[in-house]
């Protein structure tokens, strides 16, 4: 068995959201990675990036995905990052996976200043231009499919998505 769906997307996306939105919708469990990493290393997101660096950031991501995908049977939130990881990209292949797509200015204006965001470090619109750049074909190659985000609420984010499951996993 594996996760009902996976979402990918930027930071800004609103992948714990609607994630949340989306487990009670279909009566399903929530996980978020990014959380999973926190509450093992008791550290936050960005305290790991500061104190060890975002390689070992991403080792412990990719082992955070590899447990969520061959543990949880929910609705499953990666990381923003999650998916550089060849490996990571690897788990998530036959898996439902939704790539919450985001404009520059709309992810902007949902992150501020990125201060938990240490990816966004410095100018964010421009960091996250550059992330948008980068990743965006890779949240597209893993995913079965790509739900717009820009000017929709996060209960209209979460209907879209719901409406790209096979019709008996729909709730």
């Amino acid at each position: 068995m594996s996760p009902v769906l996976v979402l990918v997307g930027p930071p800004g996306a609103g992948k714990s959201t609607v994630a949340d939105l989306l487990a009670a919708r279909l009566g399903v469990g929530v996980r978020d990675t990014d959380r999973d990493i926190e509450d093992e290393t008791g550290q936050t997101v960005a305290d790991i990036f500061v104190d060890h660096g975002e390689g070992h950031f991403r080792a412990l991501e990719h082992e955070a995905v590899a447990r969520a995908v061959s543990e949880h049977r929910g609705v499953l939130a990666l990381g923003g990052g999650a998916v550089l990881d060849e490996r990571t990209r690897r788990l998530l292949v036959g898996q439902h996976v939704v790539f919450l797509d985001v404009s520059v200015t709309e992810a902007a204006s949902r992150v501020g200043m990125g201060q938990a965001r240490p990816v966004l470090l410095g100018n964010v619109r421009s960091r996250l231009r550059s992330l948008l750049d980068e990743r965006r074909p890779v949240y597209a190659e893993v995913a079965v499919a790509t739900v717009p985000t820009d000017g929709l609420s996060p209960e209209q984010v979460a209907e879209a998505v719901v409406a790209t499951l096979p019709v008996e996993q729909r709730g």
